[in-house]
C-alpha cells in the first residue's frame, strides 16, 4: 500500500513539474494542479495508512491509538482541496483574460518561431 502511494505521489509531482515548465498558460495551470494533488496525497499519508481500522473512536471503546488513523491530516487535505479548486478557477479566469488582452497564451507573451 505504501509503495503504491509513494509511486502515485512521485508520478503526480514529476508530471506537474513537467507541465509547469511548458510555455503555455493552460499547461502551467494543470502543472500547478497536479503538484497540489501530490502535496495533498503527501499530507494525507502523514496520518498513517490503516486498513480495517475504526474511522472514529466512540466513547467507552478502549482501543490503542496505534489502531486508528490521525484525523487532522484528513481535515487539512479536505480544506486544501476546496482552496485548490477555488485557486484553479481563479487561475483559469486570469488565463482567459490574459489571452483576450494579449492574443496569445504563452507564458512570456511571445509566440515561438518553429
Amino acid at each position: 500500500m505504501e509503495i503504491v502511494l509513494a509511486l502515485a505521489i512521485g508520478v503526480l509531482t514529476s508530471s506537474g513539474v513537467y507541465l509547469l515548465l511548458r510555455p503555455r498558460t493552460f499547461q502551467v495551470i494543470m502543472g500547478l494542479t497536479l503538484i497540489s494533488y501530490a502535496v495533498n496525497l503527501f499530507i494525507f499519508s502523514m496520518g498513517r495508512l490503516k486498513v480495517d481500522s475504526e474511522p472514529v473512536l466512540v466513547p467507552g471503546f478502549t482501543a490503542t491509538l496505534a489502531n486508528t488513523a490521525d484525523p487532522m491530516p484528513q481535515a487539512l487535505v479536505l480544506t486544501a482541496i476546496v482552496i485548490g479548486f477555488a485557486m484553479t478557477a481563479l487561475f483559469l479566469v486570469v488565463m482567459l483574460a490574459s489571452r483576450g488582452l494579449n492574443d496569445t497564451d504563452h507564458v512570456d507573451g511571445e509566440e515561438q518561431e518553429e
